[in-house]
């Protein structure tokens, strides 16, 4: 008794260890994710697995940069950006983030509510409406300390795709050669494939939410301070990202694998390979795999929309407010901070108000993806500037092997971009 006890403990105090890598991690996983994990997987098969295992450590090294820049300057990305590169760059990049964040939100809203229709039916439009508002209302009036633990929970939502793998037949041999080995292909629908699995877990809203989130969690610790001014916390908080981010990341790649590994051998190896939603790659599994596997896929939908949706609001409200020195921060009331709450609700209710229009929020989509690659690379490059310059970082600029990975990191996408173009281009 006293060893489970123990055991409870340990889990639990790793659980409070875990946030803003967790958060972020998590959160690369919405509805959109997993469309496009269901996309691939149906239509490239057992061959597209190995992006999972090869995008952990470059999603790890650039999180890892992102938060340590939060933490160690108290202030998120756009603020540092702000400090040391011309307002164009700044300007630019903001601006491109919210068009990209604001349509990504209304297609994960759309694909909450098409789930939930599949659960219980009715409109899914008002569905999507009654999201919106529940999280609007989540973020506006729960301060972050009380928030943060709900979004924290949200994560768990993703184990319904960890089952999910399970309740279909899988060829686990097959499935370990491909994962372990790569099988390189070039021809277009392959090479697109892995320009989106790259583009969809390496994303720049991550980058602007976990820092902002390590911001926040250090404002809202009692005695914590940025680690510029209070370099005898270092190492614990350093030892604390690693920690929440390598599990964060994990966690995000895993579900990735088992979202792509269920529609191979789920969707795929029954003939289903034209997947454009994940509401639709939940129906397609449901004469496949059975109810309970349909139920599951359909719920993760919603739990991982919960949790989406306050990110990108938030990275793109903490992006413009940082950007026009405005006061930010989920940790502050809307009246302390009235231009952040306004951004967020702006987008929000653009993305609630885009299910009602002409506009296909899913082919949005396609031209949001490709927005967030391309702007990708040049925030990347911009990060890791600023993370080895010794006045933004002080004593803890980035070195060693963090340092290689970032810029590995930055030049994988940077190809994947120039291939993509390429392709546009043939």
């Amino acid at each position: 008794m006293s060893e489970q006890r123990s055991a409870a403990g340990r889990a639990l105090s790793l659980w409070r260890r875990l946030g803003p890598g967790l958060v972020t991690g998590a959160a690369d996983d919405d509805p959109s994710g997993i469309a496009t994990y269901s996309q691939v997987g149906a239509r490239v098969g057992y061959e597209i697995l190995w992006t999972a295992l090869f995008s952990f450590p470059l999603m790890v090294g650039i999180q890892m940069v992102s938060a340590r820049i939060g933490r160690v300057t108290g202030e998120g990305l756009a603020a540092n950006i702000r400090k040391h590169f011309p307002a164009w760059l700044l300007h630019s990049v903001v601006v491109l983030l919210v068009i990209a964040n604001t349509i990504n939100i209304a297609a994960d809203i759309g694909a909450m509510g098409a789930a939930l229709k599949l659960l219980i039916d009715g409109p899914a439009q008002w569905y999507a409406v009654a999201f919106g508002v529940v999280s609007l209302l989540l973020q506006v009036f729960i301060p972050f300390p009380r928030y943060s633990p709900v979004l924290k929970t949200l994560t768990l939502a993703l184990l319904a795709y960890l089952v999910a793998v399970f309740l279909i037949k899988v060829p686990w041999g097959k499935v370990v050669f491909h994962t372990l080995v790569p099988s390189i292909q070039f021809h277009t629908t392959y090479v697109v494939a892995v320009v989106a699995v790259l583009g969809t877990t390496i994303s720049p809203y991550l980058f602007f939410w976990q820092a902002s989130h390590e911001v926040e969690e250090q404002r809202g610790a009692q005695g914590e301070r940025p680690l510029k001014g209070a370099p005898q916390q270092a190492r614990e908080e350093f030892r604390r990202i690693q920690l929440d981010t390598y599990l964060g990341m994990g966690l995000s790649n895993l579900v990735a694998f088992c979202v792509m590994l269920t529609a191979v051998a789920g969707l795929r190896a029954h003939g289903v390979t034209d997947i454009e939603t994940s509401a639709q790659a939940a129906a397609a599994l449901r004469p496949v795999a059975g109810d309970f596997a349909f139920a599951l896929f359909a719920a993760g939908i919603i739990g991982t929309g919960m949790l989406a949706v306050p990110v990108l609001a938030g990275s793109a409200a903490y992006a413009v407010a940082e950007a026009f020195k405005w006061r930010s921060g989920l940790g502050r009331t809307p009246a302390n901070a009235k231009g952040f709450y306004a951004i967020l609700i702006i987008a929000t209710s653009l993305g609630v108000g885009l299910n009602f229009t002409p506009v296909d929020p899913i082919r949005a989509l396609f031209w949001s993806a490709v927005v967030n690659g391309v702007i990708a690379v040049p925030i990347m490059a911009v990060m890791m500037r600023l993370a080895v310059k010794r006045e933004v970082m002080g004593q803890f600029v980035v070195t060693g092997w963090l340092r290689v990975l970032g810029w590995t990191t930055t030049g994988v996408m940077a190809l994947a971009v120039v291939l993509m173009i390429a392709l546009w281009k043939m």
